[in-house]
């Protein structure tokens, strides 16, 4: 079990509400666990918290590192990921919106994907 604490009632209402102004319509989050390093200097993986969703053929993914942190990335396949250029948001809100505005850009640049 991790040591950081699930997304809350709250945090799941802002992505989904995020995702629901994008889309324009309900998109299905699912909350899973991952392992990731949380420092570049060490190996050690720690189990997190995360929202995952599929949409327009790429795969996103936030990460709650700690209460109120969390990172993003999309993917396509598992040698396409790419980030949003930061490394830690603060504010859930912005993280989501700029990982879908990234993402956005990228498939405008990028169509094959």
């Amino acid at each position: 079990m991790s040591a950081i604490p699930e997304f809350s009632a709250n945090e799941l209402w802002i992505i989904q509400d995020t995702l629901k102004q994008r889309y324009r319509r309900d998109i299905e989050v699912e909350l899973v666990e991952i392992e990731m390093r949380l420092n570049p200097h060490s190996t050690v993986l720690t189990p997190c918290p995360a929202a995952y969703w599929q949409e327009d053929g790429a795969n996103f993914v936030i990460v709650k590192i700690s209460e109120g942190h969390y990172r993003c990335q999309f993917f396509y396949r598992v040698h396409q990921q790419y980030g949003t250029g930061r490394e830690e948001y603060t504010d859930l809100t912005e993280c989501v919106v700029n990982l879908l505005q990234v993402q956005t850009d990228h498939q405008l640049n990028n169509p094959a994907e």
